[in-house]
């Protein structure tokens, strides 16, 4: 698929505007460990270069160029458990002592490459899920939405943690722990 965000209309750039749906998030990230909130714990960044050319955004004269491979999903599915056993090997967690947390960049396909790759086999993505059915896939603020949705969820009263991961161009994968 090619899509172009740009104010050019033609069916390339409305089927831009079919794939991603309108949201906005904030968040407000200080300094202060003494706040009430959760802290950031964790970065863990890699790109998948077998995949550079599956998701690709281009600036151009007429606006932003996007190509979306069909083939995402399953590159994801493929890599995505070695880059979450990356990630926590710095830390003292495991894939069963978090709560997930995944951006789903392209509809409910990301989601199930990322449950199938990791072996999940019940609800883990459920708060994922939900945003997407209730909201779309808004792009970046959707992290923000399955945040907020985990983070009211948890047991206020002993320590959770919250991995997070955003799939990009390139195919880049970004992720973060979080705890409280």
């Amino acid at each position: 698929m090619y899509t172009s965000f740009s104010k050019k209309y033609n069916p390339d750039n409305i089927s831009s505007a079919i794939l991603f749906s309108d949201g906005a998030a904030a968040m407000l990230v200080t300094g202060n460990n003494e706040t009430e909130g959760l802290n950031i714990d964790h970065f863990y960044s890699s790109v998948s270069f077998k995949s550079k050319q599956e998701m690709v955004w281009e600036l151009s004269s007429t606006g932003f160029l996007l190509t979306l491979s069909g083939y995402i999903p399953e590159l994801i599915e493929e890599d995505f458990n070695g880059i979450v056993n990356e990630c926590l090997k710095e830390t003292n967690l495991n894939k069963r002592r978090y709560n997930p947390l995944v951006y789903s960049s392209r509809r409910k396909k990301i989601l199930e490459a990322v449950h199938n790759s990791l072996g999940f086999t019940n609800g883990q993505l459920q708060p994922c899920y939900d945003v997407l059915s209730e909201y779309g896939n808004m792009s970046s603020p959707t992290i923000l939405f399955v945040l907020k949705r985990i983070q009211q969820a948890l047991d206020k009263k002993q320590p959770n943690n919250i991995f997070g991961a955003a799939f990009g161009p390139g195919l880049t994968i970004e992720t973060f722990i979080l705890s409280t």
